[in-house]
């Protein structure tokens, strides 16, 4: 299978990684995705459910509706030198694409534009859309495009991102919402009228002692994680009167995550009464679990046995090398993620390669990964499955400067176009044998047994970036 355009695609994916931008900000990626796709004759809708930088294009008309979903946003503290093997940022408060969004987002638009090959040769019924879905990494934009129906015409949904292997993505992920809790007091002298000040800090720190204990009376699979963002500022001698610190809560299901969110909050409103605060509570996003579904994951894994895994070069081989060298082969090993059949396969694997070259056996999973997407919100809407590829060495995972560095080599390219070949292999059998949509569906209306979708961003929060 070719991928047209790849060149093109891959000096894209370049431009999106030598500009990384913040979640809702994303404006030159989306920006050149949107160029990109106009120019080569989608129909293309922007600012989808007010996000501002997330776009809608499409090609064709009638069913199968077969999507792509897209991602561009980066990572703060992620900047990094390209091809560096030695951590080296440019700015080290600098934003990076380390999570591989560069190219996940020009992946989709790449099995897009393949499947678009794919309908005109077949010439009957049949719609291509790619979707660019911004703020994955913190905004949830997925979460308000599926709150607001822009995948209700969907047949199927399939997406990608970059890993460590070649691999389908089985199981579920976390559920999760992040506020942040802003406590206002009272300065005054620390030591001249210390009786006078209300201290924010106080509150924010109490708070803090507070969910830390809260931690041995939560499930197994809970994780909270908080930053305290103000400090009330740098001087010991002032009360400080401003504190602020922001948390992640995730669970294994929404109604589970919402009921330790609320636990949160009492939390921070205990902490306000003790040091006679005020407190605000600013909602900033919500994501759902995801909903696996295993006929799908069928549908991918013949794909990848019909694509076939790139082959590396030897000089590819020794710079995956030198950023394998880079983190313990131990940590290496303890990193791989649940649903793989043939462990004991991969691990010799790692010991011995400084890339996967070949497709990971899956097995099925419902186990829930220690982790958050957005793309959960789109599985509770219509039956969506994720492939993994290769684009980074053995070594350091995903939100690494290793990930950064590698973003734009030649493992990386072939890590993309493999994914796109992939996915668009995917659409070709779901386009040919719709029985396999059927069993899609099938399998997601058992799952949700009658459970309606319910966002975890109330309906009155639009996009947005809290500073």
């Amino acid at each position: 299978m070719q991928i047209p355009y790849e060149e093109e695609l891959c000096a894209l994916a370049d431009a999106v990684w030598e500009t990384p931008e913040p979640g809702f900000r994303e404006y030159k990626s989306s920006a050149a995705h949107v160029e990109f796709l106009k120019k080569h004759g989608f129909e293309v809708k922007t600012d989808v459910a007010k996000t501002g930088t997330g776009y809608e294009a499409s090609w064709g008309s009638g069913h199968p509706v077969i999507a792509f979903l897209g991602e561009f946003d980066a990572l703060y503290g992620m900047n990094q030198k390209a091809d560096c093997p030695s951590y080296h940022p440019e700015d080290p408060d600098g934003m990076g694409q380390g999570c591989g969004h560069h190219m996940l987002g020009v992946g989709a638009i790449a099995a897009g534009m393949a499947y678009r090959e794919m309908l005109k040769e077949n010439g009957g019924s049949g719609t291509v859309k790619i979707f660019g879905c911004p703020g994955e990494e913190s905004g949830s934009g997925k979460a308000y495009m599926a709150r607001d129906g822009v995948f209700d015409d969907c047949d199927i949904v399939l997406t990608w991102h970059p890993a460590n292997f070649h691999m389908v993505c089985t199981g579920s992920s976390q559920s999760c919402i992040q506020a942040c809790f802003r406590f206002h007091g009272v300065s005054s002298h620390a030591a001249g009228a210390p009786h006078l000040g209300r201290s924010a800090l106080d509150a924010v720190e109490l708070m803090d002692v507070g969910v830390n204990y809260m931690r041995e009376h939560m499930e197994d699979s809970d994780r909270v994680h908080y930053a305290i963002t103000n400090t009330g500022g740098k001087s010991p001698n002032v009360v400080q009167a401003e504190a602020e610190v922001r948390y992640l809560i995730r669970s294994a299901t929404n109604p589970k995550c919402k009921k330790l969110y609320e636990r949160v909050v009492r939390i921070a409103q205990g902490a306000a009464l003790m040091t006679d605060t005020k407190l605000e509570v600013l909602f900033d996003e919500g994501l759902s679990n995801t909903v696996p579904n295993f006929a799908l994951e069928d549908v991918i894994a013949k794909a990848f046995q019909t694509v076939g895994v790139p082959t590396y070069t030897a000089e590819e081989r020794a710079y995956a090398k030198q950023f394998k060298d880079s983190f313990s082969v131990e940590d290496q090993l303890s990193d791989i993620p649940f649903g793989i059949a043939d462990i004991m396969k991969l691990r010799e694997n790692i010991k011995n390669s400084e890339i996967c070259d070949y497709v990971v056996e899956t097995i099925h999973t419902d186990h829930c990964e220690m982790g958050s997407t957005d793309v959960g919100d789109v599985s509770w809407v219509i039956p969506t499955a994720t492939v993994n590829t290769a684009c980074y060495s053995y070594g350091a995972g995903a939100h690494s400067w290793q990930w950064t560095a590698q973003g734009k080599s030649a493992i990386a390219h072939k890590g993309m176009i493999f994914a796109a070949k992939v996915m668009a292999e995917s659409a070709k059998t779901l386009l040919e044998h719709p029985e396999e949509i059927k069993k899609a569906w099938d399998e997601f209306d058992k799952r949700l047994d009658g459970e309606k979708y319910e966002c975890l961003i109330p309906k009155e929060i639009e996009p947005h970036v809290i500073e």
